[in-house]
């Protein structure tokens, strides 16, 4: 099966401009083509997921990636899928963000002379002079088509604001420059950027004729991918410090049974022989194809050995074992005992499994919190020291695993 052929049966693609052009690029290792990150944290999320797989998959097939940071489009914030603006952040925020991605990016594509390019569009876009920015494209750009862009929509519910306006021309020059200066023929993104995307695509063509090899592709389900990384605790983030590799291995061996086929189909570089052949897989079946997705996915961002661990730990603990060695483990300061003591509220704040003590509160007296088997009978529960000193496991609902151990 041909590269575009296998993007197409995992589901990756959803729309495109030029289908046969696109085709034969891709097939031919002849795509330049570059997908955006805002570095609005300091850490990639789930939600990053599938356009970091895609990328490896397309380098692995000849192409050239380019991940283009968004140093200058964060000044001013996406407002797709938004209903309310972003927070503006600062420009050293900013630079530290984009500093972490390249580390983390450089786990799943390879870097450096003829391979794949990182570039910051805070280089080209920081420089323009405004009236002559909107000289040079502004003539491209129907206001009327803009005003109907998907990407607008729910923030013209409560105002859009002339600076978010200014968002899809920016993205749009960025692909523009690229093209000028990198030759990059080709983007990708999310469905919830296919107006942003074809504004580049347009742009190229009225500004350098309709022969220019601009084009489009978007991901079916990059724009929920986004959503993906969000639960109870926030994001999933790839950094281990954010989410540890258990709680990332059981952030996917969790999802629904539903998804399971599909995110292991799009996610995981499995042969779709395989995947076909668990497609009709159902009850105990699925359980498996959960364990596999997760040690797949644990192994591409963290490594095998922590993927191993992650698993073995899983299969201990859900097996009623006592081997709480890989679990995320917490030190907790002597100072913040009180009287040789911590009370459960402020031992799961400090241990991440509530973002506050009202958060906890609601947790245990649900009967959702359990300290070494045994169900937390009230928030005033507390935890002494020699306890600790042995270390405490500490179980939210039936699949969230924390050890607490006192500080050295």
């Amino acid at each position: 099966m041909k590269v575009y052929d296998e993007l197409v049966a995992r589901g990756l693609i959803a729309q495109v401009t030029d289908e046969t052009e696109i085709r034969e690029m891709i097939d031919n290792g002849k795509a330049t083509f570059y997908i955006g990150f805002d570095p609005t944290a300091d850490s990639l999320h789930v939600g990053h997921f599938m356009a970091l797989c895609l990328m490896k998959r397309l380098q692995m097939a000849g192409n050239r990636p380019i991940a283009l940071i968004g140093g200058g489009t964060a000044m001013i914030g996406d407002p797709s899928g938004r209903t309310d603006m972003r927070s503006m952040m600062t420009q050293e925020t900013i630079q530290h963000n984009c500093e972490c991605f390249k580390k983390q990016m450089e786990r799943f594509i390879e870097f450096g002379e003829g391979k794949a390019m990182m570039v910051n569009n805070a280089d080209w876009l920081l420089k323009l002079n405004y009236v002559d920015f909107i000289r040079e494209i502004g003539g491209c750009f129907s206001v009327n088509n803009m005003l109907r862009a998907e990407c607008f929509k729910q923030r013209m519910e409560k105002g859009l604001s002339f600076l978010e306006f200014n968002y899809m021309p920016m993205q749009s020059y960025d692909f523009y420059y690229l093209f000028q200066h990198y030759g990059c023929n080709m983007q990708f993104g999310g469905n919830d950027q296919w107006s942003n995307m074809l504004g580049g695509t347009e742009l190229i063509r009225k500004k350098l004729g309709k022969d220019a090899h601009a084009m489009t592709i978007t991901l079916l389900l990059n724009a929920e991918g986004k959503k993906m990384g969000k639960t109870a605790k926030g994001a999933v983030w790839l950094d281990p410090n954010k989410t540890s590799p258990f709680d990332f291995y059981q952030y996917w061996r969790n999802v629904e049974d539903a998804d399971v086929m599909k995110c292991i189909r799009m996610l995981t570089f499995l042969p779709l022989e395989q995947i076909d052949a668990m497609a009709e897989w159902k009850d105990a079946q699925l359980n498996v194809a959960k364990e596999i997705l997760a040690y797949e996915l644990t192994k591409l961002v963290h490594g095998q050995e922590e993927a191993d661990k992650a698993q073995a730990a899983a299969k201990a603990l859900f097996a009623g074992g006592g081997d709480d060695a890989n679990m995320p483990t917490t030190s907790i300061p002597a100072d913040k005992l009180t009287d040789g003591m911590i009370g459960i509220l402020n031992l799961m704040v400090a241990c991440g499994l509530a973002a506050s003590n009202k958060e906890a509160r609601r947790l245990v007296e649900q009967g959702g919190v359990f300290v070494d088997d045994e169900k937390v009978p009230a928030p005033t529960f507390t935890v002494t020291e020699e306890q600790l000193k042995a270390g405490v496991k500490i179980r939210k609902g039936k699949k969230v695993f924390h050890k607490a151990v006192l500080a050295e």
